[in-house]
This record gives structure tokens, sequence and C-alpha cells, in this order.
């Protein structure tokens, strides 16, 4: 039996350095003033996944909902080694909370077809809520392991998987049948660097949206449709799909199927009310450092 794992992936504005003037009036983040970068525990849930592949064989599908630069992020699964990338992306899947994200992936993971498993990391960066993960198994009405640690065995003839979940002061370990969703945190595999011989091959893939940037000055459709199946007949085509191609509900995409409100948004500026300088000098630091112990900050 050949393991069909999708892997859930975002590209997210790197938050590590976050300020006040990035957030708009309305509680979003303008996510133009900020450099995108690979969700961290995504890119780890897509290392078990090829983990997995490395020891019984198989697919990996990593699927994105995002905008058409997401399709950076989804070279980077190739050349890791994913065997298929799918971007989701339409304007009108702007502005999606965890419940309007959680509908379209679901509703485009019914078009990939049959899987086994699912993996995906924890929360994203960008809003730390931890529910996609979890809501799109409910949609999809298949069991689920949060907070995985690692995954101990799969039985792909008992049709079966045990992983290890993290939990407070310690951990438990779990079974469920297939096909389940699993969500990874933070440290649970380190992701591998990228392939050289499928980046020199991948670096060469397109998404629909960048074909079309291609021809758009010379807005010729036949041109188009040829870029289309040469890119798909080289494996070079990173699939592209809108509103209509996942068969969704537009009430229940994007803003329109949103029902989470941001009531109120403060920039908290972090100021000390009192300093001391410390001579750069051993007595100084000597000083320093009994002084700490003294207050039982350290020591």
């Amino acid at each position: 039996m050949s393991l069909h794992t999708i892997v859930l992936v975002k590209q997210v504005p790197d938050t590590s350095n976050i300020s006040g003037d990035v957030m708009r009036p309305d509680g979003t983040v303008n996510r133009a003033r900020l450099p995108a970068i690979f969700n961290p525990e995504d890119q780890e849930a897509l290392e078990l996944a090829l983990r997995l592949k490395d020891q019984h064989g198989g697919q990996v599908t990593v699927l994105t909902m995002g905008p058409p630069n997401a399709v950076n992020m989804l070279r980077d699964c190739l050349y890791m080694g994913a065997d298929r990338a799918i971007l989701v992306s339409d304007r009108r899947f702007a502005a999606a909370d965890t419940l309007a994200t959680s509908y379209a992936l679901h509703k485009a993971i019914h078009q990939i077809g049959e899987y086994d498993l699912i993996f995906s990391g924890r929360q994203a960066i960008d809003g730390d809520t931890a529910q996609v993960g979890p809501q799109t198994a409910e949609k999809l009405g298949i069991p689920q392991i949060t907070y995985t640690q690692e995954v101990l065995k799969l039985d792909l003839e008992q049709r079966t998987i045990r992983a290890r979940r993290a939990i407070k002061n310690g951990y438990e370990i779990l079974e469920s049948p297939l096909p389940v969703l699993l969500t990874v945190i933070k440290d649970a595999a380190e992701p591998r660097p990228f392939d050289v011989r499928r980046l020199c091959n991948y670096k060469r893939s397109q998404s629909k949206f960048e074909i079309q940037a291609m021809v758009e000055d010379s807005h010729d459709l036949v041109l188009m449709d040829e870029l289309l199946e040469k890119a798909r007949a080289d494996d070079l085509y990173i699939e592209t799909w809108n509103i209509e191609d996942i068969d969704a509900d537009i009430e229940m995409c994007g803003l329109a199927g949103s029902p989470t409100k941001v009531h109120k948004v403060e920039n908290v500026v972090l100021s000390g009310s009192e300093f001391k300088n410390v001579p750069a000098t051993t007595d100084g630091l000597n000083d320093m450092i009994t002084e700490l112990m003294q207050d039982h900050i350290f020591g």
C-alpha cells in the first residue's frame, strides 16, 4: 500500500521584530511591511512527513492557502522532498479567520482525494490560535492527534499510527486509525536542508500566477495555454486553485465566512522605570552580580 501524506503549510510574516507600525487599525497585520517566511512548525511537520516517506515510500503533497507569493514557500517544500505542491489562492479568501481557513482547506483536501495522513504545525506564528489543524480534522470527520512530538510507529497493514504528544508536565502515547490529522510542535524534527538536485530542478517550477505574469503584456491566451501545458508535462507546475476549483461556497470563505471580529487593538510599549550604569570594570561587574544574587534574580 502506497502512503499518501498531505502537509498543511503556511507562509507567515516574520513576527520576531514586529512593531506597532505594522498593525492596521482593524487589528490585522500589514503583511507587506514584514518579510515572509515558512511557518516554523509547519516546516517541522513537513520534515516528519518526509521521514515517513523515507521509511515507507509513497507521496507527500503540500497544500497552502495564501497569496500568490506563497509559491516561494511551496518551492522550498519541493526542494526538501515534497512530491506535489498546491496553492489555493483567490482574492475572495482574503481576511479569513480560522473557521473560514479550515473550511477552504478541507474543501481542497476533498479535491486532492484519498490520503492516509495529514500533518500541520501546531500553530502559525502570526495568529497563535492552534485552531486550523483541529478544525480541519473536524470538518473532514477524521481523528486528530495534537501537540505531536514524535511518530513512534506507522503500520500500513493495520492502518494505525502511534505517536507521542506533549501534555503539561509530561507526555501521552496515543494510537489512532488512519486517516488521521497530526499537529506538530516546535523542536519535533529538525528540518532537512534543501536537496541540491531538487533545487536545480524545481527552481524552474511555476504557479499559474507566475505564468500569467509572463504573458501579461502580450495578452496571448494561446501562449498561456502552451506554457501551462509545458509546465505540467515537465512536472514543474505548482497547481493553483481558486474558489471554483475546490467547489467552495463563497459565503463560507474570506471575510463573509469569518465570524471572528477584532474588538480592540492596543500598542504596548515596555519601558524601564529606572536604570543604573555599570562600569565596564571587574569591580563593576562583581557588584552587579552581587546585587542580582541579593535580589534573587539568579544564583
